[in-house]
């Protein structure tokens, strides 16, 4: 009863209205209806678009709309709202008839469906309503199938009951057609979707409004979606709901149960009991399980391949449309996406889209045409394309796929490294995403053959299948992209201009690949590929093919004339696959203009980073002084587009200051803890301005100093990036081998490392730690490194970041630590402060009795050991100043206060493990197999002490230390032990006495060793006794001296006595004597002073001995030819005048002269040689000299340091000694000239006058047997001893030693 009256009262409140409710139909406006809001639904209300539209349901034309029924029971259970007032009832529906197609007006062809019409007025809520699409309506209508999720009623024939409910099983589709798209015929829906439905029958759903009625819905349940239709005829839904987001399943009231989503509640009402649990079971085991992976879910994560709003034609508002893998969905907006509730999706294995106009497409199915209207021309190519691609995706064929996923690297693209790459280039053996395979086909088919690897299957035979599983990406890759700076790699999310760029310079220009041995000879390279072709190496192949050899090249053979031919009578089908797919390939070319200008430019910022940093006021001047935290301030800080800009906060819009790349300079990463942050870095700007950043974040701080420097440091520099560098950054240099031209060089500090990027040359490392020479010089403008054979020259462009870069790398050339790899090295590996040492005590030391065992100064060791500590390569050691207890009580202590020690402490047991064992053999055995375990410096290091102390004990006679007492005192030194017990003694005396055997010595070379020291001692015995008064006789005085023939090198040395009265001619020919080297007509040979980087040709009747004692321990005696002697000569002879004048460039050792020129500098200067003296003037119009120099008092040599930097290549260095007793005087100076001819001028002409026109004899030089005593054995590897003027003096001078393999007689530092 109740229920009755509820009735009555629902009909009577309808007919009250109803005139009320004609005029709150919606409107027409330019024959579309505008849906209205109920707020405003009354007659002359405006019309609203609302966002996420609803659909509109079509209507009869009869104006009168009876009313349905509605049942208390049917509330659909909604989220809450602001609006809870109750809506007037709603019209019911009926419809008696099929739909009847009518014209629009009389003007229009254009059909729609019949009965289309909103006729709600209720206010409703955006959230609660389920998706609907919104079609047009005319004044003459027919019936959609497609209604809202809100289920509004249709007008119905007012003739008909309200509680009819006639089904509309006539209908196919259910969306507008446009004028000639209507498809007559509905098609059945395929088996293989029916396959895929898990449950399917007539549900009731109950409305989002609640209302008291229930509509009755097709409802099918797949393992991805549950679809609700209009009837079981219909293919594209009314409504969806992925599965991935219901959360519960549960059974509610009478033969009810509700789908409950996060946002959304939806009831549905069964038949019966049965079918009401089995629904609910099967819902259950859909959502509740673990789920597979599926193409894509409605909402979920998956990112689609492309979305966004899309116009159907004849709606106000727009659809989110969404294309993801072989489905085109539909939502009423992005929203509804995001929670998985959508209209419908349509599967594009049966779908066709073509263009239709400027920015209209279709979208063409067997059971609906969706004309589809984009924002723009371009996004509609763009949506069209997306579109295609889920066509072709919908009809791939995935067994190949899978198969060429096999090989793991096949998994990822060879270009980008996105995964599950399903496109291929055949010629290039490549597997590459979709992105990168439209830049493949970019290239052309005559460089790359792109293929799909779903749908051209039949391309995809046996054999190629094989090429790509025997190859693989990454294979391919170490070919293809061998070379690839990491600032132009790409990732999977890199735009179409950079994989375009990147994918022409690796296959069109063949930038990146791992260049053959045999490029470029043509001939060489098809001989290989005829000969590789027979083999099953395809890597090989592919190289030679794409480094230019001819794939149709002639073997040779009549019945094999192609390598294809050739690899196929071999069994190579594999390699004849491969040749197959190139035959017309375009090889790679690299072309690089002749005159193209090598200019530096930063690489395309490519580089993002965002976060919050600290930061202080930029600086001036170096950050000297600690930074707490309150001097910095919090910036958010972004790098975007090669600019580094930093705000207030994150919502700020205007950089309070922005740094160009391409300004930054030098970036500087501090040591943690050194301010107030834990981590920061200095970045230095072309203006001399320093930024300072901190965190306290390391990752943050590790990222941002990466993602800095990648944005300034070029491409050919890219390895410096990989390095953890403390500094790094751009200065400017000069080599020893150009010095006219400064070049641009990328540097980064890494430890005691200097790595350097000079222009058009490959990297290279520079070793700290073992420069000869390291210096500041030209006012601080010019930081100079010398190493073994180079020379480089650092100029300070900047102030700012050059002083950084000076304290920077002093720092790291210096002892950086207490280990042996810490300190300062020499070539061989050996610290300085040991070969210091050990050639102060070889030479000074080894008849001091208890060397080693007798205790020094303290303070005066302490200091020693401060000073080596501090700058080993530049404290020398001298007789005199120093004692030879003090510097072996410096050695002991430095060993004993090494970090890790000597032996390291990982095999410092295992050494003394080895003393118990009996058997020598095994002994030895076991002690070389530890040897070669240690670091290399700390191999190198124990074998120049081992054999130090080899030697010292040899001569225990005169020192008393024998290999006993050497133990005893090593023993503990080095094993840095207690020296309780002897087996650490016992480890030292074993590998004393077995020196020769377990560092497998050379006996002979340590034979020479043994007599090079013999012979200092018999020199230091006798410099220890006054020189006689009456003359020498023969044989007194000889010198022991090492000279070198030609070059200087071990097997060109030649030891020879010099008695006082032997010549550079009688010595040059001795040599050669022992040598057996003929002398032939105009052979000038003479004998050389060497000195570094400059020399001297001695005229061949000069004393040798006098050169001995004043020459310095840098420099060694040579014997090679004069070449331009004959020039000299010739030049000589034609001249009339001996006196010449002209211009040279001049510069000063030091402001000595008193000319106010800067000592940095050659400057332009006018000279006048004559007979007596050498002149010089400011210019050729001067009449005073500004210097003169007596021409007997000048020393001539050929040359001028490089770190000078001369102005040209052809230079002299002039040392000028005044011969005054009272005022001894020493002056060097540098001259330049302009060509080699003129320097030869100007130096014969010194010669001449300086010998009286003497140069040379005329009948050349007569090799008339020298008169003293040569010794018949060599005496070993003695050099230029500095014994210099008087007795006392000659008594204090040491020998100094030229470096040998055992590392023992060095200059004495």
């Amino acid at each position: 009863m109740f229920h009755l009256f509820l009735q009555k009262q629902a009909l009577k409140a309808h007919h009250q209205s109803h005139s009320g409710f004609l005029c709150s139909l919606p409107k027409l406006t330019d024959g579309i209806i505008m849906e209205e809001d109920s707020s405003q639904a009354c007659c002359g209300s405006p019309p609203l678009t609302k966002k996420g539209t609803e659909e509109l349901i079509q209507t009869d034309p009869t104006p009168q709309v009876p009313l349905r029924n509605r049942t208390p029971q049917a509330q659909e259970i909604s989220k809450p709202s602001d609006q809870t007032e109750l809506q007037p009832a709603l019209p019911a529906r009926k419809i008696s008839k099929p739909p009847l197609l009518v014209p629009v007006n009389d003007s229009s062809n254009d059909y729609v469906d019949a009965d289309l019409l909103n006729s709600s007025v209720q206010q409703r809520k955006v959230a609660d309503r389920d998706m609907s699409l919104q079609v047009p309506i005319h004044q003459q209508k027919r019936v959609c199938s497609l209604y809202s999720d809100d289920e509004l009623l249709d007008e119905d024939d007012p003739d008909s009951p309200p509680w009819q409910t006639e089904r509309i099983v006539n209908l196919p589709g259910s969306f507008c057609l446009p004028n000639s798209g209507r498809l007559s015929t509905p098609i059945k829906e395929d088996s293989s979707q029916l396959s895929s439905v898990i449950k399917m029958g007539w549900l009731d759903k109950n409305p989002p409004q609640g209302a008291l009625y229930y509509q009755r819905r097709w409802v099918k349940l797949e393992f991805d979606y549950l679809r609700y239709f209009d009837n079981e005829k219909e293919v594209y839904s009314k409504g969806f709901i992925s599965t991935a987001f219901i959360t519960n399943v549960s059974s509610v009231g009478e033969l009810k149960f509700e789908v409950a989503t996060n946002n959304r509640t939806f009831i549905f009402r069964a038949e019966n009991e049965d079918e009401r649990n089995e629904w609910v079971t099967e819902l259950r085991n859909c959502t509740g399980g673990p789920k597979r992976p599926i193409t894509l879910i409605a909402g979920s994560p998956l990112t689609p391949d492309y979305f966004g709003y899309l116009e159907l034609r004849g709606l106000r508002s727009k659809l989110f449309t969404v294309v993801a893998s072989d489905k085109v969905l539909l939502y009423k907006s992005a929203d509804d996406y995001r929670i998985g509730v959508g209209i419908t999706f349509i599967d594009m294995n049966v779908g066709n889209v073509k263009d239709s106009d400027r920015r209209s497409f279709d979208l063409t199915t067997p059971y609906r045409i969706f004309s589809f209207i984009a924002e723009s021309e371009q996004s509609r190519e763009q949506w069209v394309q997306a579109m295609r691609n889920a066509i072709g995706e919908a009809l791939s064929n995935s067994e190949v796929v899978e198969q060429i996923w096999r090989e793991p690297s096949n998994s990822f693209c060879a270009d980008c490294g996105a995964p599950q790459p399903d496109w291929a280039a055949i010629n290039l053996c490549v597997v590459i995403c979709k992105q990168c395979a439209g830049e493949h086909r970019g290239l052309g088919p005559s460089i790359s053959k792109v293929r799909s690897l779903k749908m051209d299957k039949k391309i995809w035979t046996e054999e190629l299948i094989q090429v790509f599983l025997k190859l693989g990406n990454e294979r391919v890759n170490s070919f293809w992209a061998a070379n690839v700076p990491p600032s132009e790699a790409l990732s999977p999310s890199s735009c179409s201009e950079d994989r375009r760029r990147f994918i022409s310079n690796k296959y069109r220009q063949g930038k990146y690949r791992k260049y053959h041995a045999l490029y470029g000879n043509q001939r060489e390279l098809n001989n290989a590929l005829c000969i590789n072709v027979q083999c099953s190496d395809l890597l090989e192949t592919l190289s030679l093919i794409f480094c230019g050899a001819d794939v149709n090249c002639s073997t040779g053979m009549a019945n094999c004339p192609s390598p294809e031919s050739l690899a196929s009578a071999h069994s190579q089908p594999l390699q004849a696959e491969l040749i197959k797919h190139n035959l017309n390939t375009e090889l790679p070319q690299l072309q690089v203009e002749a005159d193209m200008d090598l200019k530096h430019y930063p690489p395309p910022p490519c580089v993002s980073y965002e976060g919050y940093l600290f930061k202080t006021a930029s600086m001036g001047r170096a950050v000297a002084e600690r930074k707490v935290k309150e001097e910095f301030s919090r910036r958010w800080c972004m790098l975007n587009d090669g600019i580094f800009s930093y705000y207030e906060h994150d919502k700020s819009t205007n950089p309070n200051g922005t740094l160009k790349a391409s300004e930054i300079v030098c970036l500087a990463v501090d040591s943690p803890e050194k301010h107030g942050y834990d981590f920061t870095f200095e970045v230095y700007s072309e203006s001399e301005r320093i930024y300072l950043f901190g965190t306290d974040e390391p990752d943050s701080h590790k990222e941002w100093v990466k993602c800095i420097a990648k944005t300034f440091i070029p491409a050919t520099a890219e390895p410096l990036l990989r390095l953890s560098f403390e500094r790094i950054g751009r200065l400017k240099c000069k080599d020893g081998l150009n010095l006219q031209k400064s070049k641009v060089g990328w540097f980064a500090l890494t430890g005691s490392t200097l790595h350097v990027y000079l222009e058009n040359s490959k990297g290279e490392e520079i070793h700290l730690r073992k420069l000869n020479e390291l210096s500041i010089q030209q006012d601080n403008e010019v930081l100079v490194l010398v190493e073994k054979g180079r020379t480089l020259y650092i100029e300070g462009e900047r102030k700012l970041d050059f002083a950084g870069w000076c304290g920077a790398i002093q720092a790291a050339a210096g002892s950086g630590g207490d280990t042996l790899s810490q300190q300062q090295l020499t070539d061989t590996d050996i610290p300085v402060i040991v070969l210091s040492c050990i050639d102060y005590i070889t030479q000074c030391g080894m008849t001091s009795e208890g060397i080693y065992r007798k205790s020094g100064v303290n303070s005066r060791v302490a200091a020693l050991c401060d000073r080596f500590r501090r700058d080993a390569r530049s404290l020398r050691l001298k007789e005199g100043e120093h004692q030879v207890d003090d510097v072996s009580n410096t050695l002991k202590r430095f060993f004993r206060e090494l970090e890790e020690g000597l032996f390291t402490s990982e095999y410092a047991y295992s050494w003394l493990a080895i003393t118990a064992l009996q058997d020598e053999n095994t002994k030895i055995s076991e002690y070389k197999a530890l040897l070669d375990r240690l670091p290399r410096v700390n191999k190198a290091t124990l074998q120049a002490l081992i054999n130090h102390l080899y030697c010292v004990q040899r001569f225990s006679d005169l020192n008393q230390m024998n290999l006993h007492n050497l133990a005893i005192v090593f023993g503990p030194t080095l094993f840095q032990t207690d020296g309780k017990d002897y087996t650490a003694g016992r480890a030292v005396e074993d590998l004393i006495e077995h020196y020769t055997v377990i560092f497998e010595v050379d006996e002979q070379q340590l034979k020479r060793q043994l007599e090079e020291i013999k012979a200092i001692i018999r020199m230091r015995d006798n410099l220890n006794t006054k020189f006689p008064s009456r003359p020498r006789f023969e044989g007194d005085g000889h010198f022991i001296c090492t000279v070198y023939l030609e070059e200087r090198k071990d097997t060109a040395e030649q030891h020879v006595k010099i008695p006082g009265s032997m010549t550079a001619a009688e010595l040059a020919y001795e040599v050669l004597d022992r040598r057996n080297i003929p002398v032939k007509d105009k052979d000038y040979w003479s004998c050389w002073e060497v000195c570094e980087e400059i020399e001297r040709p001695l005229h061949y009747q000069e004393r040798v001995l006098p050169i001995l004692h004043s020459a310095g321990n840098e420099s060694h005696l040579l014997i090679k030819k004069q070449p331009a002697m004959d020039a000299m000569i010739t030049y000589l002879a034609t001249k009339v005048d001996i006196s010449k004048h002209g211009m040279m460039k001049f510069r000063e050792e030091r402001s000595i002269l008193g000319l106010g020129l800067s000592s940095g500098n050659f400057h332009d200067r006018f000279f006048i040689l004559n007979v007596t003296s050498l002149r010089m003037y400011k210019d050729v119009r001067s009449n005073r000299a500004e210097r003169e120099w007596i021409i007997k008092n000048l020393k001539i040599y050929l040359g001028i340091k490089k770190k000078l930097r001369p102005p040209t290549c052809w230079g002299l260095t002039v040392v000028y000694e005044s011969k005054k007793q009272e005022k001894p005087e020493r002056q060097q100076w540098y001259l330049c000239c302009e060509t080699q001819s003129e320097m030869r001028e100007w130096y014969a002409t010194f010669l001449s006058i300086q010998n009286d026109g003497n140069l040379w004899p005329q009948d050349g030089v007569q090799q008339n047997p020298v008169s003293r005593v040569l010794p018949d054995t060599r005496h070993g590897n003695v050099s230029l001893i500095p014994l210099r003027g008087s007795e006392n003096e000659m008594r204090n001078s040491v020998a100094a030693f030229s470096q040998d393999a055992l590392a023992l007689l060095r200059d004495v530092r």
